[in-house]
């Protein structure tokens, strides 16, 4: 039997690192996926194909590490092969490392018949609300191994998809009206999440009263983010003045992260160049290089002139 599954990664719109503060943030899924495949392996081994093995490139014993757990925890010790390939780039910001926990926890669950599918239909098969919670669990442990201390955002909208609302693990679907297109710029400058996650923890504890301010604007600022996508939009002028209320927010959630202290010299770089057509952009995800992302209220693609790998990404 084989067993092929795949999970998407994520774009944080408002509220990251704040979010693992208590504050809430908003985020949606991206159309590239990782996907895990897995049948059974008849010699007494497990193979591991470390060339199509994504957290091999950056973080080789914690992306290992998360992979054997996960595998012995939840079919314990059965041969077989799994490969695993992933459209996402590494270490960007964009979640490759929650597609990875999601995409083969779900492969896992399916293999050793843990969850309830109806394996006579064609086609991708879908989980059900309480499979999918038990999904989630099991991909946030493996995050856990991987970055120390996460939020939880990241594998929830990989397992969940769409965009949601997310506070202190607790999550709301939120459906958008208004047609939103990013433009997602990587810098292609790696950065370790697990050490961002813990430097903004540190100042917190160095500046607690201040940071705790912080936390509280990105938690506004998520909140009215998803107010604005949430409402009506009735012709091109009310999308139009939505989506400057959006740059606004952005703008100001990006202050907000460098209050932090999780921008970098290539995320300004980006800032300043968009700046000058007058697009709002902001990091996403852990920042320290990683991807921007850029609202679009027209499809503009200059940025490729700098040597950086664009995608957009609509959202709806």
């Amino acid at each position: 039997m084989e067993v092929r599954a795949k999970a998407p990664g994520k774009i944080i719109l408002a509220g990251e690192h704040a979010v693992v503060h208590g504050s809430t943030a908003v985020a949606a899924s991206i159309g590239l996926c990782t996907h895990v495949s897995i049948h059974h392996n008849p010699p007494s081994e497990t193979l591991i194909d470390m060339d199509k093995f994504p957290e091999a490139k950056i973080e080789v014993s914690s992306g290992v590490r998360a992979f054997l757990w996960l595998y012995t925890s939840i079919i314990g010790f059965k041969p077989a092969v799994v490969t695993v390939t992933s459209e996402l780039p590494l270490g960007a910001g964009l979640g490759s490392s929650a597609a990875f926990c999601v995409a083969l926890t779900t492969a896992l669950l399916s293999f050793s018949d843990s969850v309830s599918l109806d394996k006579s239909q064609k086609g991708w098969l879908t989980f059900g609300e309480s499979d999918l919670l038990l999904l989630n669990k099991w991909a946030f442990e493996g995050e856990k191994i991987i970055h120390g201390k996460p939020s939880g955002i990241d594998n929830t909208v990989s397992t969940y998809g769409s965009m949601i609302k997310f506070k202190s693990g607790s999550l709301t679907h939120i459906t958008s009206n208004l047609p939103l297109r990013m433009l997602i710029t990587n810098t292609k400058v790696g950065r370790n999440t697990k050490a961002l996650v813990a430097g903004v923890s540190e100042r917190t504890l160095r500046h607690h009263d201040a940071m705790n301010f912080v936390f509280k604007a990105a938690d506004s600022i998520s909140k009215e983010l998803a107010d604005v996508v949430q409402s009506s939009a009735r012709d091109e002028l009310s999308i139009t003045e939505k989506e400057q209320k959006l740059e606004e927010l952005m703008e100001m959630n990006q202050g907000l992260l460098q209050c932090m202290g999780v921008s970098h010299a290539s995320i300004e770089t980006v800032l300043r160049t968009t700046l000058k057509y007058k697009l709002a952009s902001k990091l996403t995800g852990a920042g320290g290089g990683g991807c921007v992302l850029t609202l679009l209220p027209i499809r503009i693609l200059f940025l490729l002139g700098l040597k950086f790998h664009c995608i957009v990404a609509s959202i709806s």
